[in-house]
């Protein structure tokens, strides 16, 4: 169906701009969804609340796929529907089961007139009995899904089966299930301050001016004061101290690597795979700005983040480079980070389009990847130098296991230590990282 055929009301409610978003993601070779929500949102009238809730349901249909689908399949036997009223009785069933804030003959009534917004009239009574059967059966389907998460947890949580029967084979069943239960959890938003600009004291003072609400959590790979959790706040591309440059959004695992690189001020350094800036900028804020810092990337549209990135950090010692354009400074680097693109399988509560899109062959391909780049980068490595891998995977093909190779092949590195992030263990995204020596 063209999305044209979905006719969206003045006023634009949010359940028909969640099913307008989550029908584009169907079509072959879409953006990430959350690309499709941003630009739909963007193009939308709708209050914040609503906006919230247009967010909400995307995120957790997406989220619940596979499991809305077994529901689906069980009052459907088991027949193919259309894409459109797949999508929103997946809608239909998430507010149901899921949120509790909409109570049930509204998530059904919303639903149904949904539908016929859409063009739907003939099938609003097929989807009105589907969703009603289940409000008649509440109780016990929340207790089938409890035991479906026990007996079949690809299906319970709503993940790919390949990748659970991966975790459950290295975690187990109990570490297996708190994984997957992270991977379902809305992510909270981390502000690390921008000390090149302000304290720590000031920028809180500001929050408190522009109504955010903050914690503040603690890990032993980063010091107090310098990463916040924010737990409630206006937009944040709206707020002055955010577009002063006053904090960067970022997870506190990615912080472990720029630790593990230990940059000093004076030294040169340089980020292998920079875009889109957010270690680079903290290189550059550990050396207090007084470093000779390279940031490379492949295309001009990740090179333009680090650019703006900086700029708005006020960061002044970052020059940014092609690779084609880098080939003549062998072992010249005090200090290099190789932040490898990877599956990104420890990020995936952040991602949450990705466990539908990655693919098995894909951790095969990416090592390849990873290999090349790391190969590619210990060149530039002085004697004596520091360098730093590190990936936002849990597999260990691109991890411990590509490490081992890549010391097989380079016996002038030895390995100082390795780290892995767990997010079941750790209660941040998943990471791992390894620094060596150039010998």
């Amino acid at each position: 169906m063209d999305l044209s055929l979905l006719k969206i009301v003045s006023g634009e409610k949010p359940r028909e701009i969640a099913a307008q978003t989550l029908l584009g993601r169907a079509r072959p070779g879409a953006p990430y969804v959350e690309d499709i929500l941003e630009k739909a949102l963007a193009d939308a009238k709708l209050s914040p609340p609503d906006r919230g809730l247009a967010r909400e349901l995307v995120c957790g249909v997406v989220r619940w796929q596979a499991t809305l689908d077994w529901l689906i399949a069980r009052k459907t036997a088991g027949r193919q529907q259309k894409p459109m009223l797949e999508i929103l009785l997946r809608l239909g069933l998430y507010q149901i089961f899921w949120l509790d804030r909409i109570p049930n003959h509204a998530a059904v009534h919303e639903t149904v007139e949904s539908a016929r917004r859409a063009g739907f009239g003939p099938q609003t009574g097929f989807v009105n009995a589907v969703l009603r059967g289940y409000l008649r059966e509440h109780d016990a389907t929340r207790d089938l899904l409890a035991g479906l998460a026990v007996s079949q947890p690809h299906l319970g949580y709503s993940h790919s089966e390949w990748l659970v029967s991966r975790w459950l084979q290295r975690y187990g069943a109990e570490n297996t299930g708190r994984l997957l239960q992270w991977n379902n959890t809305p992510p909270p938003v981390y502000a690390r301050v921008n000390t090149l600009k302000i304290d720590p004291g000031a920028l809180l003072e500001r929050w408190r001016e522009e109504g955010v609400e903050y914690d503040l959590p603690q890990r032993d790979w980063f010091e107090q004061n310098l990463v916040f959790e924010l737990k409630s706040h206006p937009s944040l591309a709206d707020l002055p101290s955010f577009q002063q440059g006053w904090f960067y959004v970022q997870d506190p695992s990615t912080l472990l690597a720029v630790r593990e690189l230990d940059p000093q001020p004076g030294e040169r350094i340089l980020d292998f795979c920079a875009a889109p800036g957010g270690k680079t900028t903290y290189i550059a804020q550990l050396v207090r700005d007084e470093a000779e810092i390279v940031a490379q990337d492949l295309t001009p549209d990740r090179i333009q983040l680090v650019k703006e990135n900086c700029a708005r950090l006020g960061v002044t010692s970052v020059k940014t480079v092609f690779p084609e354009t880098h080939s003549s400074g062998a072992m010249s680097y005090d200090r290099v980070l190789v932040d490898a693109p990877c599956t990104n399988t420890g990020v995936l509560r952040r991602r949450v389009d990705l466990r539908w899109r990655i693919r098995p062959e894909e951790i095969q391909r990416l090592r390849r990847t990873q290999r090349d780049v790391l190969f590619r980068a210990a060149p530039f490595v002085k004697h004596r130098g520091t360098l730093v891998y590190s990936t936002c995977s849990l597999e260990p093909e691109e991890n411990g296991e590509l490490l081992e190779e890549f010391l097989r092949q380079h016996p002038e590195f030895r390995l100082l230590n390795s780290r892995d992030l767990v997010p079941f263990r750790d209660k941040v995204d998943g990471a791992f990282v390894a620094r060596l020596e150039r010998a």
